[in-house]
């Protein structure tokens, strides 16, 4: 779970005890956090001796790096000044306090003071400009909010007045967030008073405060009077509210994690989603054997989410990005690109192994003296197979002939390099598209790393078909069969990213109906992928069609919202030497393939129980190839990318 900012709550008004115990939690983190670099110059906020107009904490998520700023919500906040030196002293970022008094009462259409003078809150004389919009966050008045549902006109009336005027104020103060707070799945009227406002334009982002547990619910644990509400989890709340407002980037979620969490399916839907903010109360963090405040284990592995691997440290920077798939049959790639595939240390050592294993199939061990192995790597790039080729070949003691067969002038130009300064006479180099490629003698072995984050989204089944003519027919393909793989995915954050890439010059369902490579990050998987499209080389068939339907089922388990398909691959390189970018059977530390992802126009709610219907196409012409995707239950979409109009792959 990514969060922007993390707000801890005092919960004893004025407590004494309580008091000491934000201090020392929060001389202990800022000690921590300083000591590990945790947190960047930008975030200076309230640290000590850093203050200042020049030194502003960041409001935004950095995807460099990961940083937090941690903030304290007080119980009362008397004398704002005063709040925000306690905060200061106590080591924190920024003050989360009510715009307005929260027991004040406005009445603004009617009522006893709907013509009383004087101010309704704080003046913005008690700090600058620099401090309201850096360091202090507002939260509306709870009665306002909840009052914007209630059945009588006159205090829905009253009520939104009084969320107007303090949204009004807020924009005036130039703070930078605004905080509210929901207490049920009655925020329709909220949600489009709050949806207007950032429509409009506004400064600020908003915060939306939702309960992991309900407090109903929290109370039917030890209270035999109140009884348990019969929707499932919060979750319902902030996916309605967030629905309404069109699930747009300025509203946020804002998660608050109390002592108890609910089940592990309903943790992972909320990750699902992109919390700007955790609130942690002082009263659920535990005190270890050497005096220092912890959180339990369990809320440590939801809150944390550490990875420390090598594909964390690869990707960092890249989470929910969306970047175009390659078309390197198309286009040449750049020497950048074949320089990050190449540092792949997963993806080559299972090439080499699959070498290893076929050239110790192909020659008996009698005969590994008297026989030469025919290797022809086709699309072989700035040559990172075609080494360990050679590899294999000397770990196996097999005499072997190498072909390097490259289209990409620039990367013969490499090949050409390696030729003459390490491989000689051992490899020969082949500037020619291996479709046009007459070869002078057929292949044993036929290798390839064509696949693309689809499997076959770079081409591989047409590029392979064509090169088959020059294997034997007793030869080995490596790989010899790859499937690509599909499952329904849960993604606000992604959806809006799609969202917002409309470009004005194209169809305006493009963005749409165009697949991205995305590293997924903030998404749950709304049911295990399942296999789609399946090839295999040689391909022996004798009418070869690369062509595809398919149609899947997934079944619902948690209540859900459908925001796009998510696409993997497995590829068998050679009997049990294999290669996966599915989460179920991922290649420990391969990163050389990020997931695709094939968006939807709209979101899809389902239900637990419902069944998932999505129908997919790889549709081929003489020039292309492109993708059709559609959802026919439990509601039907219309056909994603008819005709390939927004996105086709050049053959």
């Amino acid at each position: 779970m990514n969060t922007d900012f993390v707000v801890k709550t005092c919960k004893s008004s004025g407590a004494v005890s309580s008091k000491i115990f934000c201090g020392i939690l929060n001389e202990r983190m800022k000690h921590v956090v300083e000591e590990q670099g945790v947190i960047g110059e930008e975030q200076n906020g309230f640290r000590k001796d850093r203050r200042g107009e020049n030194n502003l904490f960041v409001l935004k998520y950095k995807m460099c790096a990961m940083r937090a700023s941690c903030g304290l919500e007080p119980t009362h906040a008397y004398e704002l000044r005063d709040a925000l030196q306690e905060t200061s002293q106590n080591g924190y970022d920024f003050t989360c306090v009510p715009l307005v008094h929260p027991r004040l009462v406005r009445e603004h259409v009617s009522g006893a003071s709907v013509n009383r003078q004087g101010p309704f809150t704080r003046p913005d004389l008690l700090l600058s400009t620099s401090d309201w919009s850096n360091l202090v966050v507002v939260t509306l008045n709870a009665a306002a909010c909840q009052g914007c549902e209630s059945s009588n006109r006159t205090i829905v009336a009253n009520s939104e007045a009084s969320i107007h005027q303090e949204l009004v104020l807020a924009s005036h103060l130039s703070v930078p967030v605004v905080m509210v707070r929901l207490i049920s799945d009655s925020c329709i009227n909220l949600a489009r008073i709050l949806h207007n406002k950032v429509v409009a334009g506004c400064s600020f982002t908003v915060w939306v405060r939702v309960p992991l547990i309900s407090p109903a619910s929290e109370a039917s644990y030890f209270r035999s009077d109140v009884k348990a509400p019969n929707y499932k989890d919060t979750w319902t709340w902030w996916n309605r509210f967030h629905s309404i407002a069109n699930i747009e980037k300025k509203i946020g979620l804002c998660l608050e994690i109390g002592a108890d969490l609910p089940d592990d399916d309903q943790l992972e839907r909320w990750l699902g989603e992109h919390v700007r903010c955790a609130v942690l109360p002082t009263n659920i963090w535990l005190t270890n054997k050497n005096g220092f405040p912890v959180l339990s284990h369990r809320h440590q592995s939801f809150t944390e989410q550490k990875n420390d691997d090598q594909m964390s440290q690869y990707v960092r920077g890249y989470e929910d990005y969306l970047q175009c798939p390659l078309q390197p049959l198309m286009d040449n790639l750049e020497s950048q690109t074949y320089e990050v595939f190449e540092k792949d240390p997963i993806k080559y050592q299972e090439y080499e192994r699959a070498m290893y294993d076929a050239l110790v199939d192909f020659v008996p061990e009698e005969h590994k003296h008297d026989r030469t192995v025919v290797i022809m790597v086709v699309g072989a790039g700035r040559g990172p197979l075609v080494r360990r080729a050679l590899v294999a070949a000397s770990q196996a003691e097999r005499n072997i002939k190498l072909y390097a067969v490259e289209k990409n002038p620039n990367a013969v130009l490499t090949l050409h390099a390696w030729k003459e300064m390490e491989w000689g006479d051992k490899v020969s180099v082949v500037s020619c598209d291996m479709r046009d490629w007459e070869a002078p003698e057929q292949a044993d072995i036929l290798v390839s790393e064509l696949l693309g984050s689809f499997a076959d989204n770079e081409l591989s089944p047409e590029c392979l078909d064509g090169a088959q003519k020059f294997l034997k027919p007793d030869g080995i393909s490596i790989p010899s069969s790859y499937t690509s793989y599909i499952a329904p995915l849960q993604s606000p954050k992604l959806y809006n990213e799609v969202r917002s890439c409309r470009e004005k010059d194209k169809h305006f369902l493009h963005h749409y109906e165009t697949p991205y490579v995305v590293y997924l990050h903030n998404k749950r998987e709304i049911a295990p992928s399942q296999p789609l499209f399946t090839f295999q080389h040689p391909n022996l068939s004798a009418t070869i069609d690369n062509s595809r339907h398919g149609a899947l089922q997934f079944q619902v388990t948690e209540d859900s919202v459908m925001h796009g398909i998510a696409g993997y691959f497995e590829a068998t390189l050679y009997k049990d030497v294999k290669i996966s970018i599915r989460p179920e059977t991922h290649s420990p530390g391969m990163f050389s393939w990020f997931p695709i992802l094939f968006p939807i126009k709209e979101p899809v709610h389902v239900r637990e129980g419902e069944m998932i219907d999505i129908h997919f196409w790889r549709c081929v012409n003489k020039k292309n190839v492109w993708y059709e995707w559609c959802v026919t239950d439990p509601v039907s979409s219309a056909i994603h990318n008819p005709n390939g109009r927004a996105y086709t792959i050049g053959l």
